[in-house]
């Protein structure tokens, strides 16, 4: 029975306002083996997929129009704080960074860093996840 779980992708929910920014964090999750289920562009329309689509993983931009990101994580958490959520900005204040993490977020990404660089963080940052909820499943 426990096989079957492992084999199921992580379910991924992409929400940036930025159309160029979503492709690239889609390329990324689907290389490292994610199942991309819906994308949003803003934060009412995270939430609202969020809760439609229940996914394991958000990759959530914080300067969004109609909900910011951090607002997102706060409701996100209230529905289920196990969803691991990597914060993507632009800015790196450390007072954002710092209420992100408090508020449940699991690592803050800036979006200005090259590919390869994001590539590697979303990588490390899904790795512990998955250590992390092996440990607890077993």
């Amino acid at each position: 029975m426990g096989k079957s779980r492992e084999k199921r992708k992580v379910r991924v929910l992409i929400v940036d306002d930025e159309q160029h920014i979503r492709n690239l964090i889609n390329y990324i999750v689907s290389s490292l083996g994610a199942e991309v289920v819906a994308e949003a562009e803003n934060g009412e329309e995270a939430v609202a997929l969020y809760k439609q689509f229940s996914p394991d993983m958000l990759m959530l931009d914080i300067n969004m129009p109609k909900l910011d990101g951090i607002d997102v994580l706060k409701q996100i958490m209230a529905i289920n704080p196990k969803t691991l959520v990597v914060m993507l900005s632009s800015l790196n204040t450390l007072d954002v960074v710092k209420e992100c993490i408090e508020n449940g977020a699991r690592n803050y990404i800036l979006k200005n860093v090259p590919a390869e660089e994001l590539h590697k963080m979303i990588s490390e940052t899904w790795g512990e996840y998955l250590a992390d909820i092996r440990t607890e499943a077993s």
